[in-house]
């Protein structure tokens, strides 16, 4: 067969694995549509270089349907847990062992649970079990590759690192010790019946240095909002129909990204009741009428209602960056235990009528909209005209305060709180608290 023509079905073949995942399991499938397949016959089998996923055509040929799919899931984990470029400063081997055991783990967990979704036929069933028997999927990279070497009395930057791996740059279908080979295979027949030695392998880590150098093209941020993306649509289909669930690794990601940064319970109790001695803001009658600060006088729980939380979904503000401020909202209502309830509206150029909230269910159903330019004068005369016989208790604007600051004699009378990602706006009225964007999270 010509050159051409092997191309041209290595190609159909990686396509339909493609369609395949996304159709059985969709996280991993919405993954593989930002990546770029190739052929590349001076690899002996399948890698990734952080961009792309590469194949030895006669490697692939030796794959059935499964094995191949599984093989896409097993990349593309690697790039998304940015793989590729971590653990620079650790034991090369070692550290890719512990990348494999995360990838797999998670793989398998995603996939039901069934061995066989990680096994070829020529290698067996891919390691997928720490040191400590348990699941890789419930760790970092870091965290397994910390195991290993306790495991084996080193700090990691032996020659002689432990039984398993493939060479001199990692493996993935093979196992390790003696001690937690079961789940973690370590070789396989052959062909003819010849068994394969340890340092073979599926999954070529040596062109991962193309991705960790200076040069690296990998964008966190990209990746991320793309996984959280993956994430939602997946549980989106698993709610129509079976199919895959979402790596264990990814729900951690996902829940860190919706921790608080700010102490909701502390900052408006002070903040509500240093504005009722704050006379600012006037006429302050009106503000009162409602009864928003209810002490529960034979204990520390307080009830605040009516709040209104305003969230800039302008084009300056980033996907993160509104996930971040919606978060914190979330984790208000959170350390309130039920006993917070308020509006939650969207601004940009135009204000999306603020919607009551209760709960943090009934939270959760509110959705952001917005994407053009920044507005804050329109917010307030939003409020001063729609909420004049019910006025909030107090205004809270979450943004990056990249827009114009209206004159003070603009402002609703009303306590104005805001809620700033960066160190450089300097709002000339209200009160200030400054968040900082999420660090990249590890896998």
């Amino acid at each position: 067969m010509e050159t051409s023509e092997i191309v041209k079905e290595c190609s159909k073949r990686l396509l339909l694995s493609r369609m395949r995942v996304i159709m059985k399991n969709p996280f991993f499938g919405l993954l593989l549509m930002h990546v770029t397949f190739g052929i590349d016959d001076t690899n002996e089998t399948a890698y990734t270089d952080g961009e792309r996923i590469c194949f030895c055509a006669e490697f692939m040929k030796n794959l059935s349907d499964s094995e191949l799919d599984f093989v896409l899931m097993h990349e593309v984990m690697h790039i998304a847990l940015r793989h590729c470029e971590r653990g620079k400063e650790l034991d090369n081997r070692m550290y890719n062992i512990a990348c494999d055991i995360v990838v797999n783990s998670n793989i398998l967990q995603a996939t039901g649970g069934d061995v066989k979704n990680i096994t070829l036929k020529e290698y067996g069933e891919a390691m997928h079990l720490t040191p400590t028997g348990t699941e890789g999927y419930d760790f970092t990279a870091e965290e397994v590759y910390a195991m290993l070497n306790k495991k084996n009395g080193r700090a990691g930057n032996s020659e002689q690192e432990q039984d398993g791996g493939s060479g001199e740059n990692g493996s993935s279908g093979v196992g390790g010790d003696d001690n937690y080979k079961k789940g973690n295979k370590s070789s396989s027949k052959k062909k003819g019946g010849e068994k394969k030695e340890n340092n073979d392998s599926f999954d070529n880590h040596e062109k991962w240095k193309r991705a960790s150098g200076d040069d690296a093209t990998f964008d966190d941020d990209v990746w991320i909002k793309r996984i959280r993306d993956a994430a939602a649509a997946a549980k989106n289909s698993a709610r129509e129909k079976d199919c895959g669930n979402v790596p264990k690794c990814v729900q951690r990601l996902l829940n860190e990204a919706n921790a608080p940064q700010i102490d909701w319970r502390t900052l408006l109790n002070n903040f509500l009741s240093e504005e009722v001695n704050d006379y600012s803001f006037s006429p302050p009658d009106r503000r009162y009428d409602g009864d928003f600060f209810l002490p529960d006088f034979n204990g520390t729980d307080i009830a605040v209602k009516d709040i209104l939380f305003m969230i800039d979904t302008s084009q300056s503000m980033a996907d993160d960056e509104i996930l971040e401020m919606y978060s914190e909202v979330k984790g208000a209502i959170d350390q309130y235990g039920g006993r917070l309830s308020g509006y939650l509206g969207f601004f940009d150029c135009e204000v999306v009528e603020p919607k009551p909230f209760v709960s943090e269910s009934e939270f959760s159903l509110i959705k952001a909209y917005g994407g053009g330019g920044t507005s804050f004068n329109n917010v307030f005369n939003y409020v001063k005209e729609n909420m004049l016989y019910n006025m909030p208790a107090a205004l809270i604007m979450l943004t990056d305060g990249y827009a114009p600051f209206p004159p003070k004699n603009k402002l609703p009378d009303v306590p104005l709180l805001w809620v700033i990602d960066n160190e450089d706006v300097k709002p000339p009225y209200g009160k200030t608290i400054r968040v900082k964007r999420n660090p990249k999270h590890g896998f």
